[in-house]
């Protein structure tokens, strides 16, 4: 007994709480915050200030789309939460349901479209509810060095557009069934993120684009897992990791344990007429779990080694990412 609750201590100092708005944070709260909506908040930040600048939301749903221009400084968005290692404590939502049917583009289908670089945002949640049908993102990520930490990006086809610059996921949900990690020139790097997949006949995990072979743009998810959404039947060999946007695509999966919806091939190709797998890099490296096993695609790579991180977000990364996130 005495064991147990030295451990259960021990789990609690290492869990950290926000419960409460830093110094100078901008407040945004259902009620009795100095906001009543994040876009009100987003809207009184100067543009021109090179000084860090900070918006705490209060925990509640906000229905609204919203908007994070390009800013001068850095932008730092706190959600409240109990627990701000992991998603699983989040407490602050962002909802939307727009999709292609009635937007220009993909990005202007997306719960919360973000051009701010060096920006970090932790532990909220971001939904577009639209469900089937057309593309619906719930993030557009629109410039280098943002971090998403302890987040979760629930969708159903398209939900994280990561399209260019440097950029980081860590300990996030992400949840879809088509292309629902997509992106061209972004090199974004996931680490220790849940993949959740919901109940589709032939899903697709990523769709990478990258314009030529010698643009950027690369994929790694590093560790975490894929698996069926929580309260979602989905049938053993329904997904690909990947199918490639552009014959050019960059994608790598490494030490993330796959379930058995991950088929025997791994890979798909873009399509019966448009394969897109000539100049294609997709690879693998000690993955494990049932969906880590069977005879891949002609197309895709087993690696004798794993891609480090500098190398897909530069060898200065450590002064924009939340190392204490990285597994």
């Amino acid at each position: 007994m005495r064991l147990f609750t030295l451990l259960s201590l021990a789990a609690t100092v290492l869990a950290g709480s926000r419960t409460t708005a830093p110094a100078g944070a901008l407040v945004v709260a259902k009620s009795g915050g100095q906001y009543s909506t994040i876009s009100q908040a987003i809207a009184a930040l100067s543009s021109t200030t090179t000084s860090t600048q900070t918006i705490f939301i209060k925990a509640g749903t906000y229905d609204e789309q919203v908007y994070i221009p390009s800013l001068a400084g850095e932008l730092i968005i706190y959600g409240q939460t109990a627990d701000d290692t992991s998603y699983s404590s989040n407490t602050v939502t962002i909802t939307h349901a727009i999709s292609l049917a009635s937007a220009s583009n993909d990005d202007n289908t997306a719960t919360l479209r973000n051009y701010a670089a060096k920006s970090r945002i932790y532990n909220i949640n971001v939904k577009n509810t639209y469900g089937q049908g057309h593309q619906a993102l719930a993030l557009s990520a629109y410039n280098t060095q943002q971090g998403y930490y302890g987040c979760q990006f629930i969708g159903f086809q398209d939900t994280v557009l990561a399209e260019t610059g440097y950029q980081v996921y860590a300990k996030c949900y992400i949840e879809g069934a088509i292309d629902f990690i997509f992106g061209q020139t972004g090199n974004a790097w996931f680490d220790d993120c849940t993949i959740g997949v919901v109940a589709y006949s032939s899903g697709t995990i990523t769709a990478q684009g990258r314009p030529s072979s010698s643009s950027s743009g690369y994929f790694v998810i590093n560790g975490g897992s894929v698996k069926a959404a929580s309260g979602q039947t989905v049938a053993a060999g329904s997904y690909a990791l990947g199918r490639p946007w552009t014959e050019y695509a960059r994608v790598v999966f490494q030490k993330t344990n796959l379930s058995a919806v991950i088929k025997a091939a791994g890979w798909d190709t873009w399509s019966s007429s448009s394969p897109n797998t000539a100049g294609v890099l997709f690879g693998e490296y000690e993955n494990t779990g049932a969906g880590a096993s069977g005879t891949r695609a002609s197309f895709a790579e087993k690696f004798s080694a794993a891609v480090s991180i500098s190398s897909i977000l530069g060898s200065g990364y450590t002064s924009w990412v939340d190392a204490s996130y990285l597994s």
